[in-house]
């Protein structure tokens, strides 16, 4: 069976995610940011001192990426990381107060790309999107969760 670009949820949520990402790094890149750094940003703004291994969590990437990214964010000043001082292997991540500073800038412009994705989305249609979203998330999370399945042969 052929699965149609314009038929397949992955190829649309994707097609989406890339709308949103490039209209985002086209605002964040007159501040010099972006977006890899607005999802660090964000999850810090609501998690200051959050490990590595969570942020990575949080942000659905591998720890490599989230070191890369920190260290990026770290070198203009952005996060600083300290040792945990009850498990030394543990780095958690700290905004600089510049980069606290930078909420009250940078979340209007989140606001304002999610307005202009829902132009002409009635409020209902746009609660049933975030519903199905969710639950496709944790369907597709607990699927890698439980592994390789058995092939039928």
């Amino acid at each position: 069976m052929e699965l149609r670009p314009e038929d397949s949820l992955g190829f649309q949520v994707r097609r989406c995610h890339r709308a949103f990402d490039r209209l985002l790094n086209a605002r964040l890149g007159r501040e010099g940011l972006t977006s890899g750094f607005w999802y660090f940003l964000r999850a810090l703004w609501q998690e200051n001192g959050a490990t590595q291994k969570r942020l990575a969590a949080l942000n659905n990437v591998t720890e490599s990426t989230t070191v890369t990214t920190l260290t990026a964010m770290s070198r203009i000043g952005l996060v600083r990381r300290q040792r945990n001082p009850v498990d030394r292997r543990k780095l958690n991540v700290f905004l600089t107060p510049r980069a606290a500073a930078l909420k009250d800038e940078l979340m209007p412009i989140a606001a304002d790309i999610n307005e202009v994705a829902a132009r002409g989305i009635a409020a209902a249609e746009l609660a049933t999107c975030l519903s199905v979203l969710r639950r496709m998330s944790e369907n597709l999370s607990r699927e890698l969760e439980a592994g390789p399945r058995e092939s039928a042969s």
